[in-house]
């Protein structure tokens, strides 16, 4: 698998961004990445230093519209640490 295709996008929410601070960047990534992947992929594209990488897996929610129903797509969402001495994701960095 790609290192493009492990990262699918980043997650802007209020709660996420508040981390950017302390180094801590949230990202959706492919469901059959593994820590280890999200780690590797994530140095490569950034060039940046992972201490840490916690992964979850997101459930579809319930929605309706009308009479209608439906469920919103399921995700695997990572939230990478970076290292004290390593750079900061520049990227993240712009919308603060």
């Amino acid at each position: 698998m790609n290192n493009y295709d492990i990262i699918i996008e980043p997650i802007m929410s209020e709660k996420s961004m508040d981390g950017v601070a302390d180094k801590r960047y949230t990202f959706k990534v492919a469901k059959t990445a593994t820590k280890t992947d999200v780690k590797r992929a994530v140095e490569a594209v950034f060039g940046v230093k992972v201490a840490k990488v916690n992964t979850m897996n997101v459930n579809g929610k319930k929605k309706r519209r009308g009479r209608s129903e439906g469920m919103t797509a399921s995700y695997k969402k990572a939230i990478v640490i970076l290292e004290s001495d390593s750079k900061a994701i520049s990227f993240f960095e712009s919308l603060v």
